[in-house]
């Protein structure tokens, strides 16, 4: 079965039947993957990124998987900012990007931190006061000892862009990350450790180290670590896990999984015109399926 029901909860939130679409498949030459999915309302299109290929595509309902643009310095974590520009995670500029609307400028966002390049920013999120949030592990290629930062961290870029600030440093990988509805909480995932953490943001935009708790442990005998996240109106959050995309409620108990067949989620997000398609993206292929609920679109949309 498609979906695995381990709460009746989960039946106000999916179909238990519902249809999981391959919308794209091939990606990253057969190497991957695919990530960063990010709805782009005003088009009524998909964008999301094909690493290996270094390249960024695009999904439309009707015309299916076109080539958006490229090169994209193999361009991982996607988001837009409140004056609907778009923000990439670059794996090989290692560096948060700004792309201008027209498309002509890009400013840097973040490169380097008290003096030394960043490792290889992975996954970005946006504050509804402008502030930028985004991970920064160690991964592969390069072993840990080679990267100029001494840890994997997580940062916070202030409005006016002047100010980058360590959240955290404790991570083994931290990946995708994610604000409940009203922003009081930040969710961070530890991929290397299968789990997610959640940390109470404080006034000043910093987090609570204090508050610091591990919000659900995704692990299990099959394939897939926790990855890229959402999370919905009512506060529910969805992420990869052991077994496909896990569906988690607002206290991390875990609801079911959409088993999409393949060995891991990469990423995910919400769209569509009411924000209740689920797209997610694994190694190589883009997916869809349908929710009940809609997600938290993007700050400019709120």
């Amino acid at each position: 079965m498609p979906i695995e029901q381990l709460s009746p909860e989960l039946a106000e939130l999916i179909d238990l039947d519902a249809e999981i679409r391959e919308l794209g498949s091939g990606y990253g030459g057969g190497n991957g993957p695919a990530e960063g999915p990010l709805w782009w309302h005003e088009g009524d299109y998909l964008l999301f990124s094909d690493i290996h290929n270094d390249r960024r595509m695009k999904w439309a309902e009707g015309e299916g998987v076109t080539l958006f643009s490229e090169p994209t310095n193999r361009a991982n974590g996607l988001t837009r900012d409140l004056q609907d520009r778009l923000l990439a995670c670059e794996h090989d500029g290692r560096r948060v990007s700004r792309l201008s609307r027209d498309g002509e400028r890009i400013t840097v966002i973040a490169n380097s931190f008290q003096g030394r390049q960043l490792n290889r920013p992975n996954d970005v999120v946006v504050k509804s006061d402008g502030s930028i949030y985004f991970t920064d592990p160690w991964t592969f290629p390069r072993p840990a000892n080679q990267w100029e930062q001494p840890f994997s961290g997580v940062y916070r870029v202030s409005p006016d862009l002047g100010t980058l600030t360590l959240l955290a440093a404790d991570f083994t990988l931290p990946n995708g990350l994610a604000f409940s509805p009203d922003e009081s909480i930040l969710y961070v995932n530890d991929s290397r450790r299968r789990h997610i953490r959640a940390f109470e943001v404080l006034p000043t935009g910093g987090l609570s180290l204090a508050s610091d708790r591990v919000f659900a442990d995704l692990g299990g005998a099959r394939p897939g670590v926790p990855d890229g996240m959402r999370v919905d109106v009512q506060g529910n959050v969805y992420c990869g896990g052991s077994g496909g995309l896990w569906i988690l409620d607002a206290a991390g108990q875990h609801l079911g999984t959409v088993v999409h067949g393949h060995e891991a989620t990469t990423n995910l997000c919400m769209g569509g015109a009411d924000w209740q398609t689920l797209f997610f993206t694994t190694r190589n292929t883009l997916g869809s399926v349908r929710l009940k609920i809609a997600g938290i679109p993007a700050p400019t949309d709120r």
